[in-house]
């Protein structure tokens, strides 16, 4: 996915440079990444507040060591270039441990087609970290059938996606998955959110099937590429595009962002 990555862990209260297979035997407990471009991004105390919640719910009790580690990664990123850094609480020799794997950033895109998963493989679908490998295959699942992310479906009812969320439009009116229902609390939706509160659209939730999204415009969003276009759901609904509100809504992101 990367062109290069460098592995950091948290010990003796600063970050070190280790070898990948030096913490093999580790399980993924919590984790967290943002674009980093020019040396800006967006929403970035969301993602911190974000997974420090995750990582104290999943094991970690140092509130002056998480900050530390949190400034310290920040500062290691480049201030030029495009990054895609993560942010980890792992499990290794049943002890958590932070660490930062600083990448750089995969090439970047606008538009994206999507399939519905076969079935909903999460244990813990409120968090971001544990079911990233079981996120990944649904993913590769997905591409075998020509698309690019996979739809998640809960009692056949439209709830995530395997690395987005989704969102869609009737009309002038922004809709969302139910918020109760089980998924990650994405940043880049709830930034998308507050962009239409800031701008008097409405915003509503909908419990819908994918047939349900016949006509619509629907949006893949998140904190890589921001929001995409979704021109297409493979055995799917038919869906409309609305290039110019895209443009215009990503445009809007993008001067959301501030300097590290």
């Amino acid at each position: 996915m990367n062109a290069s990555s460098t592995l950091f862990v948290w010990q003796e209260g600063a970050l070190a440079t280790v070898e990948t297979c030096e913490v093999a035997e580790t399980t993924l407990e919590a984790a967290d990444s943002f674009l980093v471009a020019g040396g800006s991004a967006l929403a970035v105390r969301l993602h911190r507040s974000r997974f420090r919640e995750a990582a104290f719910e999943r094991g970690w009790r140092e509130r002056e060591g998480f900050d530390a580690f949190w400034d310290a990664s920040i500062a290691l990123i480049p201030r030029d270039g495009d990054w895609f850094p993560r942010f980890e609480l792992v499990t290794s020799r049943d002890s958590p441990r932070l660490r930062f794997r600083l990448r750089s950033a995969p090439e970047l895109s606008d538009s994206v087609v999507l399939a519905t998963a076969k079935g909903d493989p999460r244990t813990v679908p409120h968090l971001k970290g544990p079911d990233l490998p079981a996120m990944s295959r649904l993913r590769q699942e997905a591409q075998k059938t020509g698309a690019g992310e996979a739809v998640i479906l809960d009692g056949g009812h439209v709830t995530d996606g395997a690395s987005t969320a989704l969102l869609w439009w009737r009309g002038g009116e922004l809709f969302t998955p139910p918020l109760n229902l089980p998924r990650v609390d994405s940043v880049a939706a709830r930034t998308v959110r507050g962009v239409a509160a800031a701008l008097g659209v409405p915003v509503d939730e909908e419990e819908v099937s994918p047939s349900q999204l016949e006509g619509t415009v629907v949006w893949a969003v998140n904190a890589l590429h921001g929001i995409r276009a979704v021109p297409a759901w493979v055995n799917g609904p038919r869906l409309e595009q609305d290039a110019a509100r895209t443009a215009a809504w990503r445009a809007r992101l993008a001067a959301l962002a501030r300097p590290l």
